[in-house]
């Protein structure tokens, strides 16, 4: 039950939609299985692509299916509830389109950007290095050279999300000096001469694995540059903000999940002759977790509404990120409690919520960052980094 939660009719019906599709194509059972099997999903992104699931927040001009951040945030919840690794899918294939929609050129929006939206192409985003993952200026050391009227990209990427299986590849490569204008962002073909991935073996979201993607004297023509050279990081800023709103939908998901099974399993297990539901500090400790997961969707919305109204969400999309996760750390922990030695069981859909909802401490912005950022832009505090 959501108590604080006000959505159009229109919302209601997409989460609708999406519950029946996953319902459809990936009962739980299933799900768990691919879990276990580290195998991606096919059948349910497909499935999702026929309802439009993947065209949310793009306009129908460019082959998506409209709507905004709003939209998204409504499919990412039901996903990280019902399928974390396609809800983490989401988050990436959300991030890709959003900036060849703001920033792509006619020609990359007809190549890459159409096809992305119907999800008969897919798309990996190649930020992280070794090293860090925030510290974007200091940590980008794969370069791109202008040699005539090519570009040639060196380094190697990291974390970087269902990789192996896409068709292009987002690389932000150093092309100046310049600390903060000197970043460009790339769209490269994935199978282009020079790019090899390794996996990267992980405990979670097994259905959405990561890569380390090395570049070795990659050419791409210099249609391939995604907004304007060097200025990069500008374009980076609003779609990284839009992505935490994203991450923190799923999380939020993961915890409202969790609640939900945890409620069902104190429901139907008795000790001392009556139901675990009963007992107090059960009951306390569930009724503590909603309530968190339910201040932490609502900072979400209003995320996304100030996101899609345009406004910046820098400190909003931090507050919903941190909060979101928090909540879904309380209620996965308490949820394998009361389920007892049954969490441990990988046929209960707990485990994996356990499991799933340690990714986002730490993505897509470390927790402690996410910290830093508020004090500095929220409570105007002196920079700590």
């Amino acid at each position: 039950m959501r108590v604080l939660e006000k959505l159009s009719p229109r919302h209601l019906e997409l989460r609708r939609s999406i519950e029946a599709a996953i319902d459809e194509v990936s009962p739980q059972d299933r799900m768990l299985r691919l879990d276990r099997d580290k195998r991606f999903d096919r059948e349910a992104r497909d499935r999702l692509a026929e309802i439009g699931v993947w065209g949310l927040g793009a306009p129908e001009a460019l082959g998506g299916r409209g709507g905004d951040t709003l939209d998204q945030v409504v499919a990412l919840e039901v996903l990280g509830r019902k399928h974390a690794s396609m809800a983490v899918y989401g988050v990436v294939s959300y991030l890709v389109t959003r900036m060849l929609r703001d920033f792509g050129s006619v020609q990359q929006k007809a190549e890459w950007l159409h096809p992305l939206l119907r999800g008969s192409k897919q798309g990996a985003f190649c930020l992280t290095e070794e090293g860090g993952g925030t510290d974007v200026l200091n940590n980008t050391k794969t370069t791109a050279t202008l040699d005539g009227e090519k570009w040639v990209i060196q380094g190697d990427k990291t974390w970087a999300a269902g990789a192996a299986n896409c068709d292009v590849l987002l690389v932000t490569a150093r092309t100046a000096e310049h600390r903060t204008r000197g970043l460009t962002v790339f769209a490269v073909p994935a199978k282009s001469a020079g790019v090899t991935m390794t996996i990267l073996e992980t405990m979670a979201i097994n259905g959405m694995a990561c890569y380390q993607v090395n570049l070795d004297k990659v050419e791409v023509a210099g249609s391939a540059v995604v907004g304007q050279v060097d200025h990069g990081l500008q374009q980076l800023m609003t779609a990284l903000n839009g992505e935490r709103i994203n991450a923190a939908a799923v999380t939020n998901g993961v915890a409202r999940g969790a609640i939900e099974a945890a409620v069902a399993r104190a429901r139907g297990r008795s000790a001392f002759g009556k139901p675990i539901a009963q007992f107090q500090s059960v009951q306390h400790r569930l009724a503590a977790c909603a309530i968190q997961t339910e201040l932490a969707w609502s900072a979400v919305l209003e995320a996304a509404r100030q996101d899609a109204a345009g406004v910046t969400t820098d400190v909003l999309s931090g507050v919903a990120k941190w909060a979101s996760s928090k909540a879904s750390l309380a209620a996965t922990d308490v949820g394998m409690e009361v389920m007892g030695a049954a969490g441990f069981l990988e046929k209960e859909v707990m485990q994996q919520y356990f499991r799933d909802a340690r990714l986002h401490v730490f993505a897509p912005v470390n927790n402690d960052m996410a910290l830093n950022l508020l004090a500095e832009r929220w409570l105007e505090l002196p920079r700590s980094y």
